[in-house]
């Protein structure tokens, strides 16, 4: 099934609303800048009350419109209440940012998502098991990078090792295939990737295929991010037995998937991401820390023999991130689909160590099945040691100077 047609909202539901909602902070800004330094403190804050009364008008009449549709019958009325709480919480994370123009930011990066998810409730889009990014007609990919780019503080936020995914493009030229065995941390985490990558690695922000599960393939709210992102669609071990009746057509889609992610391994120069924990890592219920989960062997031992199977040289990297302050998951893993999503302005980190091989690491072992749990750990405590470095850079207020001769931080958009 393709995109929906950009001209289906032409005449909707913003057509004649928009230009109006994103004017109505811009008054508000040149109201601050005529009187903010008048004399007589009534006369000089006055109409920038009065602007600011303009704005929240417009945040109500923002609500009201995704109401209507509700009414209409064009929205349903449970995904219209997780899209005004997912409203709320993104206009608050968005003006912490400090960016004069983060309240026209807001609502227009909104207004897209609501027409995205208005017309995937009309004309639902059904992922394929390898999907391939939606740039045209309508550019998804850029949508989701314009939307979580005002959640990401970068002036707190590090790259750990740059010079090493430098090392990996060269790979990848030469028709070599990659695979970052990573944590996970958000919904976010596609977008906080490629963003930290935009201007020193373009090639791998736009290219990068994720390995995702279902549960963003299915999620309203998660749909338009999902559809401009490189995806090999899988169930996730920890939702595979949430239905009993479902399990059998699970295992037979991820059998389709790993399929395609063969076929894509054999035709070389790809860069493939996944998470061998199965999901999203958690804070520990005692302490409230959070840490990478741990990775399942298994999960990570299949990837490697699909990688060793391709006839393509291949090259294994453990990825770190720390972005759950932006965006992070319920408390407990959910059944069902809809969370609520709590949502903030922070800096986040993104590092990756040198390259972990198999025969190094395994070659003391006595067995295969001690081999597997070697190979995984090692991977698993190299994103371990990275999350350290830029939760010490960030959550310490340390920045680069937490660097250590392994892990070398920068920021590579200054």
């Amino acid at each position: 099934m393709q995109a929906p047609p950009l001209a289906a909202l032409a005449g909707g539901a913003w057509a004649s609303h928009r230009p109006a909602i994103l004017a109505a902070p811009a008054s508000l800004r040149r109201a601050r800048l005529r009187h903010g330094g008048g004399r007589g403190g009534r006369r000089a804050i006055a109409p920038a009350r009065r602007a600011q009364r303009a704005s929240c008008m417009w945040c109500a009449e923002f609500v009201l419109r995704v109401r209507k549709e509700v009414e209409r019958g064009k929205l349903r009325p449970d995904v219209a209440d997780n899209f005004e709480n997912l409203y709320y919480n993104y206009k608050n994370a968005v003006l912490q940012n400090g960016d004069p123009n983060a309240y026209q930011i807001m609502l227009s990066n909104m207004m897209d998502l609501f027409d995205r998810v208005l017309l995937d409730e009309e004309n639902p889009f059904t992922f394929q098991p390898y999907h391939k990014a939606i740039r045209e007609p309508f550019d998804y990919y850029t949508f989701g990078q314009n939307y979580i780019r005002p959640l990401v503080d970068f002036r707190n936020s590090y790259v750990g090792n740059i010079s090493v995914f430098s090392d990996m493009e060269k790979q990848l030229r030469q028709g070599h295939n990659i695979v970052l065995m990573s944590n996970h941390q958000t919904e976010a985490d596609p977008a906080v990737i490629a963003l930290s990558l935009e201007r020193s690695n373009p090639w791998i922000s736009e290219n990068i295929v994720y390995v995702a599960g279902d549960r963003v393939l299915t999620d309203p709210l998660c749909k338009p991010f999902s559809m401009g992102r490189n995806l090999l669609c899988v169930y996730s071990k920890k939702h595979m037995n949430d239905f009993p009746e479902l399990i059998e057509m699970k295992r037979r889609a991820n059998t389709r998937s790993l399929k395609e992610m063969a076929l894509l391994l054999r035709g070389g120069s790809h860069i493939i991401w996944i998470a061998p924990s199965g999901g999203r890592d958690r804070p520990d219920p005692l302490t409230g820390e959070w840490h990478p989960a741990p990775f399942d062997a298994s999960a990570v031992d299949n990837m490697r023999r699909l990688l060793e199977h391709s006839g393509v040289p291949g090259h294994i990297y453990p990825l770190s991130l720390l972005c759950y302050e932006i965006m992070p998951p319920p408390q407990q893993i959910e059944k069902e689909i809809g969370e609520q999503r709590v949502i903030s302005f922070h800096g986040v980190g993104l590092s990756v160590a040198e390259e972990i091989k198999y025969g190094d690491v395994t070659a003391q072992s006595r067995n295969a099945d001690e081999a597997r749990g070697i190979f995984s750990e090692a991977l698993y405590n190299s994103v371990v040691d990275q999350y350290n470095v830029l939760k010490s850079a960030i959550f310490r207020d340390r920045g680069a100077v937490s660097s250590n001769p392994a892990i070398s931080l920068s920021q590579p958009w200054r």
